[in-house]
């Protein structure tokens, strides 16, 4: 019988990534010491409550005096019994004391405190999204979608179930998980529920059709972009809830043959896609039902000769795409503006109307 595979969490790794050994931790070190300590104090003011007839109160103070090594007197009138009992106390208190405290030592030498801190700083930051974007997968794919938003400043949450990879994120200053995908847990620990798109850029079509079935399951609202490698596999991601599906190859393909034939265009194209080239922007501008554009149109906007913007396209409310609006078109509630210009000016248009970034 075929054993199943088992999927290590970060816990599990964490000795393995720092140290390189499966040797007990010292974070294990420190609750086993811990553990014991504390059955020293229980059983140690037990003994003096019953071995000395010492009330609760004072029993507690001798046994933390004599684990701390302070004493309370030079001499003793004491009973044998309870000497050799206090004896005890002190071996197996201070035993487990410079146990627990070596643990912490090593712990801060080994570095492993600043992974839990800094482990402790990333879930805190990824409770504190919303609206964001889960980027599933850091592979190529992955990592430029990660540069580009970091970019456009919004804000992502990286999973990757590759420890290297999710060393690799976490390097760049991301907010990452390294958990696999697939299950809700990590999805819901990525803030599924808050988040607004969710991207699955994995290299395996049934692993990205499976993260858009569990993502629509948990969220039925949920933007959703999903690679494709095969164009088979684009039927299955829609139906499985997928809202866009890209398959870099057809795009790549697409690309080289507009580099063939119409050279100019694909320059300008990737000019435009990759604004840090140049300061120019092709962005959208959505138009909500109380904004100051509703009712104006194109020309009475000035967005050319005021703002020297371009207005590329409009798609309505109904999904229809008007491109090269005339200048008598006249802007809707709900509609989402296409503009090409400088982003300093597309800034300023928003100003102006009072539009939301």
């Amino acid at each position: 019988m075929v054993e199943p595979i088992r999927r290590e969490s970060p816990k599990d790794l964490l000795p393995k990534i720092r140290r390189g050994t499966t040797t007990k931790s010292p974070l294990t070190r420190m609750r086993n010491g811990l553990i014991v300590l504390v059955v020293v104090f229980v059983v140690a003011a037990v003994g003096f409550r019953q071995l000395g007839d010492y009330e609760w109160v004072t029993a507690f103070w001798l046994t933390a005096i004599t684990i701390s090594s302070v004493g309370f007197s030079e001499t003793t009138t004491s009973s044998p019994a309870l000497q050799l009992f206090t004896i005890g106390v002190i071996v197996f208190g201070m035993s487990a004391a410079a146990y627990t405290f070596g643990g912490f030592v090593q712990m801060v030498l080994e570095g492993e405190l600043e992974v839990l801190l800094g482990h402790r700083r990333m879930t805190r930051g990824i409770e504190s999204l919303n609206e964001h974007v889960i980027v599933c997968g850091f592979g190529r794919i992955g990592e430029v979608l990660s540069n580009d938003l970091l970019r456009s400043r919004r804000a992502f949450v990286v999973v990757d179930s590759d420890v290297e990879r999710f060393e690799a994120a976490k390097a760049q200053g991301y907010l990452c998980i390294c958990g696999d995908a697939t299950t809700d847990a990590t999805l819901i620990q990525a803030g599924i529920q808050r988040a607004r798109t969710l991207v699955s850029s994995l290299p395996s079509d049934a692993d990205n059709v499976f993260i858009t079935l569990t993502a629509r399951t948990l969220c039925a609202d949920l933007q959703i972009f999903s690679r494709a490698e095969h164009p088979t596999t684009e039927r299955k991601l829609l139906q499985a809830g997928a809202s866009k599906v890209i398959m870099p190859a057809i795009i790549g393909a697409h690309q080289l043959e507009r580099l063939i034939t119409r050279p100019s265009t694909a320059h300008l194209i990737e000019l435009v896609s990759q604004s840090h080239f140049i300061d120019v922007e092709l962005d959208e501008i959505t138009l909500p039902n109380q904004c100051k554009l509703i009712g104006l149109t194109v020309s009475s906007t000035e967005a050319n000769r005021k703002h020297k913007l371009l207005v590329v396209a409009v798609n309505q409310a109904d999904g229809t795409m008007i491109f090269n609006p005339g200048a008598e078109y006249e802007f809707r509630g709900g509609d989402v503006a296409i503009v090409m210009g400088r982003n300093e000016d597309i800034q300023r248009f928003r100003d102006a109307y009072e539009l939301a970034s």
